[in-house]
């Protein structure tokens, strides 16, 4: 980026975000065309737009007024054929590290974040807990903190999942009951690190936190690379095996990410087995 020039840098920044917006379209599109009615929008959609050096509010970018129109053109397509759009910012967001320039940082992105899922009509930021460091006790404060120091717009779009090596459900429960901040349950990360809480126990949790939203509560499925029991259960499959779907969730009115390598490719598998009732 240095060697292009401020404005030849900026020029080629809205040509990759007018190309993102046009992909988004597009995505939009075929998620109609199959039934999907959920889609994670990547993170990079804007990319730099955060970044010390090179960072960007969009309308200040060549044809930012565009590539703005055609973002809240998308969250018209969206509602359009009733698909509710999310976000989930990178691992590197932590709000409650014990580095002040972190926090900083993370704060500034998912600033950055709820801006963009105001103008795409993304209901959703998907976070982890972050860091344990200092003990569950003293992370779950900072944690509090951090939450704090968000916006209005920002705290009304957050939500907390729980991961596969730091965060459980039940380190969670606590900060999203008292922070008034939904609890996105993912299924794999419970049982790659589980607590005391059963599938059964951790939905019902899960969902009671998402009542003061407007929004249907959001939970995430996917299936281990390696079967349970031969090896590191953590990365995800390409497919969701039938299996691995809690059968607590059956009847649930929520939101559910398939978060699987195959994309919508294993959207359509469960899709199909449901309709020859192998699920």
């Amino acid at each position: 980026m240095n060697r292009l020039g401020e404005e030849r840098a900026h020029r080629y920044l809205a040509d990759v975000a007018g190309a993102n917006v046009i992909a988004l379209w597009h995505a939009l599109e075929r998620c109609h065309e199959l039934g999907i009615c959920a889609f994670r929008i990547n993170s990079q959609m804007l990319p730099l737009a955060t970044h010390p050096v090179w960072g960007y509010n969009v309308v200040d970018l060549p044809g930012g007024s565009v590539i703005e129109a055609g973002l809240r053109a998308s969250a018209d397509l969206a509602v359009e054929y009733g698909i509710s759009l999310s976000v989930h910012p990178d691992q590197y967001n932590v709000l409650n590290s014990e580095t002040e320039r972190v926090v900083a940082a993370t704060i500034i992105e998912i600033e950055q974040q709820a801006w963009f899922c105001e103008a795409v009509g993304a209901s959703t930021i998907c976070l982890h807990g972050g860091s344990k460091a200092g003990g569950i006790a003293a992370a779950q404060e900072r944690l509090r903190g951090g939450i704090e120091r968000l916006s209005d717009r920002a705290r009304s779009r957050l939500a907390l999942e729980n991961d596969d090596r730091s965060y459980t459900v039940a380190d969670l429960l606590p900060v999203c009951t008292e922070m008034e901040i939904p609890l996105i349950y993912d299924v794999h990360h419970h049982r790659c690190n589980p607590d005391d809480l059963n599938v059964e126990a951790a939905t019902d949790l899960a969902l009671t936190t998402w009542c003061a939203r407007a929004t249907l509560p959001l939970m995430h499925l996917s299936s281990p690379r390696i079967p349970w029991g031969e090896g590191d259960p953590r990365p995800h499959a390409d497919f969701v095996n039938p299996l691995d779907i809690p059968r607590c969730w059956s009847g649930i009115n929520a939101i559910v990410d398939v978060e699987a390598k195959a994309k919508e490719r294993a959207v359509m598998e469960l899709y199909r087995m449901n309709a020859e009732h192998l699920l």
